[in-house]
């Protein structure tokens, strides 16, 4: 289970997700404008 906690750009909840079972693929950085997010290993859309 997730805990609520401050979440940064360094780590933050996109890696508690990943570490719940959630693949990066269906996660949107969405704190991260779009021509950035492409740079990710995280979902672009």
């Amino acid at each position: 289970m997730l805990e609520q906690a401050t979440y940064n750009t360094e780590y933050g909840i996109a890696n508690e997700l990943v570490n719940a079972g959630i693949p990066k693929g269906q996660i949107v950085l969405a704190f991260q404008p779009a021509d950035v997010r492409k740079h990710t290993e995280f979902a672009v859309i």
